[in-house]
């Protein structure tokens, strides 16, 4: 099972899936706005470079099932998160919210009108072989908990 599906334990992916944006809206209220640009730790990403790697993500997971939806044996794209990133200082945490909620709410009215031939329906990934539909929509909502769980743990220390 990929780690990021693995996440989800028995959790529904398109409940997680949907209730996202609203937990993401939340922790950025608790964090403020000095601590949106906090990084918590060298190397690691900010409260806000998270907002923006989301939004990019669901760009990119939304590609990935309407490609996967329109073509036979396709085989997803994968992309390299930390070349993505280095453009990240050209949006702010506002942006990347509205962004990712709006691009949620897309992709989660195509989620939920798939069929259940179309959610078994199989693409290759090509690091990670074999997969579905399916496995995708649990892929992303186990990287919402991921992100989430990073995020919830930093709004719950003090502000430095």
């Amino acid at each position: 099972m990929n780690p990021y599906a693995a996440h989800l334990g028995n959790q529904d992916a398109c409940e997680v899936l949907a209730a996202t944006p609203a937990r993401l809206q939340k922790l950025a209220s608790t964090l403020g706005a000095a601590r949106l640009n906090q990084v918590p730790a060298p190397g690691k990403w900010s409260p806000r470079d998270v907002f923006i790697h989301l939004a990019d993500c669901e760009i990119a997971f939304g590609f990935r099932y309407r490609q996967a939806l329109g073509e036979e044996n396709h085989t997803v794209q994968p992309f390299d998160q930390d070349k993505w990133a280095k453009s990240y200082a050209a949006y702010s945490a506002e942006q990347a919210l509205s962004t990712f909620n709006a691009l949620r709410n897309w992709n989660l009215s195509l989620v939920r009108s798939l069929t259940p031939e179309q959610l078994n329906k199989a693409v290759t990934h090509p690091e990670r072989g074999q997969e579905t539909v399916k496995t995708l929509i649990e892929i992303a909502a186990g990287h919402d908990i991921n992100h989430l769980q990073r995020l919830e743990a930093i709004a719950g220390k003090p502000a430095a």
